[in-house]
């Protein structure tokens, strides 16, 4: 299993003063702004397979 990604900054206040949280896997706290926050992975995106581009909700069909 490889170590777990740790995020740049803090997405309330932008400060990089984070600490893993021991609430469990993805969960950070910040000491600037008292937060607390889970990150999660949901997966990657299959835009080359689908041939649907984000820019276009419709696939591209106007």
């Amino acid at each position: 299993m490889s170590e777990r990604a740790a995020p740049f900054y803090c997405p309330y206040c932008g400060d990089e003063d984070l600490l893993p949280s021991e609430e469990g896997h993805g969960a950070w706290e910040c000491r600037s702004c008292s937060r607390a926050f889970r990150l999660k992975f949901l997966g990657l995106l299959a835009q080359e397979l689908t041939g649907k581009s984000p820019a276009a909700p419709d696939g591209g069909k106007s």
